[in-house]
């Protein structure tokens, strides 16, 4: 019997810079531009996030100005409703994930359809038949009906429309896909008519899913562990942990151990340790997202750059520390400070709430050139923020 090999020891700086890298975060036009900058994007991080608060521009638009320096909302449209390179559905999230990816979301739809969704089980038949039946005439929105009673919500976020919860299944079970955004307006189409198909690809596989992560997390995260690979997806962490025994066996795998992660296991591959380089340029800015996948899973986060995001948009405002919906500022390879912007459309400005300095921005030596630094990206950033 093989003898698992001994993990080797990785500095949270040398894991940082390897996720930096694949996260594409350490050059500064990775994707290069348009349309076909926003599909090679989102297949290589595997999702784009989507998210209604608007105090800045929305998160998907966001995360992907981050990476393609010349991005334009009319990229996203274009790859989304024209091209259809990319399409809506859940992952950890309401998210954009690559058309290339869809027979891996099948599965998930089917159990929808077959044991309905948690979300709408109030969801009456006959307004599914409704929806349907309309959808079936073309392309639809919510604003196109307009005889719904409404009812009482089930939870916060759900629609008072009966026939928008109907659509919301719709979608879930893959029988409809969203077409077209203007804002957060969603057009709802046939899933096989907006992508011109005769019949639904074939779905993936219990072991191709889990491959499918497993590989996904790789290329995005460079540095893995369970929790990162199944991030809010407890039930797929014991296939993905024989998959990874498995490649470690075979030499696919490489386990380290990460520093401050005391027992928590984590893995890379012989190409990622080669990959991780010098790490990005130390004058190298990104204002993040806190959707941002570089900082969505706080604990990660947390341990590889030692920076605890707050997200405290529903956190009274007496009680914050960073503001309604900070943004974490990354410089080279290290996050120095915490930025609560805000996007004065009428007056065609970004609004400076408040700017909390954190990690290695707290050292006053060399601040004032971090300061500078920081400011022109946010000239850049302010330009994206008012633009079309």
């Amino acid at each position: 019997m093989l003898r698992a090999p001994k993990p080797l020891p990785l500095s949270t700086k040398q894991a940082r810079q390897i996720w930096l890298h694949a996260q594409r975060l350490d050059v500064r036009e990775p994707f290069g531009e348009g349309a076909q900058a926003v599909a090679d994007a989102t297949a290589h991080l595997g999702y784009v996030q989507i998210d209604t608060i608007n105090v800045i521009e929305r998160c998907h638009h966001h995360i992907l100005f981050s990476r393609i320096p010349s991005y334009r909302r009319a990229d996203l449209r274009q790859a989304h409703s024209v091209d259809k390179s990319v399409f809506e559905y859940w992952t950890h999230a309401l998210s954009y994930v690559p058309a290339a990816d869809f027979r891996f979301f099948l599965p998930a739809m089917r159990e929808h359809r077959r044991e309905g969704h948690r979300w709408f089980g109030s969801v009456k038949p006959a307004d599914t038949r409704k929806v349907m039946r309309l959808l079936r005439a073309g392309p639809l929105t919510i604003r196109d009906i307009e005889d719904d009673v409404l009812v009482e919500k089930e939870h916060l976020w759900q629609s008072r429309k009966p026939s928008k919860r109907a659509l919301q299944l719709a979608f879930y079970t893959g029988a409809v896909t969203i077409s077209e955004r203007q804002g957060m307006l969603k057009t709802y189409e046939l899933m096989n008519r907006h992508f011109g198909w005769d019949k639904l690809p074939r779905p993936a596989s219990a072991r191709e899913i889990t491959a499918y992560l497993l590989d996904r997390a790789l290329r995005s995260q460079g540095v893995v562990s369970l929790d990162s690979i199944c991030h809010l997806d407890a039930p797929s962490k014991k296939p993905v942990a024989r998959l990874i025994a498995s490649r470690v066996r075979r030499g696919e795998l490489v386990p380290v151990t990460l520093e401050g992660a005391g027992k928590q296991e984590h893995w890379t591959s012989p190409a990622a340790l080669e990959a991780g380089g010098e790490g990005p340029p130390p004058d190298l800015v990104h204002i993040l997202s806190p959707f941002d996948p570089l900082i969505i899973q706080r604990k990660r986060t947390n341990l590889i750059f030692g920076y605890n995001h707050l997200f405290e948009a529903y956190v009274p405002k007496a009680k914050r520390k960073l503001g309604y919906f900070a943004l974490p500022v990354l410089v080279g390879d290290e996050i120095v400070a915490a930025l609560d912007l805000k996007t004065d459309r009428q007056a065609k400005k970004l609004v400076m709430q408040k700017w909390t300095w954190v990690g290695q921005g707290r050292k006053t030596a060399g601040r004032k050139e971090l300061k500078r630094v920081i400011e022109d990206e946010l000239d850049r950033f302010e330009r994206f923020q008012l633009s079309e």
